[in-house]
Order: structure tokens, then C-alpha cells, then sequence
């Protein structure tokens, strides 16, 4: 019986010490991506202002090879400030943590499409944003309150 004793306690005590390190149901956890310094959202903000002009190609995530939106964003992303966000604009609109728009910062992610994201960019101050838009187009920029984007249902990210 001895000889199972302390195994019993063993495991007893790892058991606690395993649920020390979760975060009680319920609670905010952590993000997975440090904050962004002021310095690298606005070097984000910069570099993807320094893209416009870039052709769009569907799936293109380099200034050589093209960009598609969630392309563009994971490039200026990770060469501004070593992150790799979700590729789809899909999990994008999940990425970060909800801002509203009168929160906006350079750096922050604009996505568009409500429930169902279609589209995504980057706010680089002043109510404008650069993305990639389309086939046929190149990496642009637009203002938030544009005719055709004031129309459409926008969500904000930090990451």
C-alpha cells in the first residue's frame, strides 16, 4: 500500500499545479501576439502606404508577386513587426481585439462584411485605409467614409 502512496500524491500535486496555469473559465486570456508598439504601428501605417501601387493577384502575398488583401496585411505585418496574422480574412476578423471607430489607430485592421468578412486592410490615419481591392486593380488607398465604403459593414482589430 506504501508503494502507492506516493505516486497518489505525485500525481495529486501535479494535478494542482497544472490548474494553476489555466485561466479560470471565463476569464480573458492573453493574446497570442505581443502588443504593438506606437513606433510599430506607424511603421506598419508607413510601409503600407509605401505599397500603393503594388498589382492585386489572388493569393499574391509579396510586392514582386502581387498582393490580395489578407496577402498585404500579413506581409506588412510581418516585416514591420514579426507577426503572422491568419491568412483568410475570415480569421482575421477574429484577430486582435475589437476596437471602435472612433479608436482607431495606425496599424489597426479595418474588415469588411459583417458576419460574413469579404475584405480586409490597414487604417493608416485621417479615416483611410490601404488595401488591396481587386482583380484588374493594384494596392490603393481609400477613406472609410467614401461612397461606396460608407456603405459597407465595418468591424476594427487591434492586434
Amino acid at each position: 500500500m506504501r508503494s502507492l502512496a506516493l505516486p497518489a500524491l505525485m500525481l495529486a500535486a501535479g494535478l494542482l499545479a497544472a490548474g494553476c496555469g489555466t485561466a479560470p473559465h471565463g476569464a480573458p486570456r492573453a493574446s497570442a501576439y505581443p502588443r504593438l508598439s506606437s513606433e510599430q504601428s506607424s511603421d506598419i501605417a508607413i510601409h503600407a502606404l509605401g505599397l500603393v501601387g503594388t498589382p492585386y493577384r489572388y493569393g499574391g502575398n509579396t510586392p514582386d508577386g502581387g498582393f490580395d488583401c489578407s496577402g498585404l496585411i500579413g506581409y506588412v505585418y510581418g516585416s514591420r513587426a514579426g507577426m503572422a496574422p491568419p491568412r483568410t480574412v475570415a480569421l482575421l476578423s477574429g484577430f486582435g481585439e475589437a476596437v471602435e471607430e472612433d479608436e482607431l489607430r495606425t496599424g489597426d485592421l479595418v474588415v469588411f462584411g459583417g458576419s460574413r468578412p469579404t475584405h480586409a486592410g490597414i487604417y493608416v490615419g485621417g479615416g483611410r485605409f490601404v488595401h488591396a481591392p481587386s482583380t484588374g486593380g493594384t494596392v490603393r488607398l481609400d477613406h472609410l467614409r467614401s461612397r461606396y465604403w460608407a456603405q459597407q459593414h465595418a468591424s476594427f482589430r487591434r492586434p
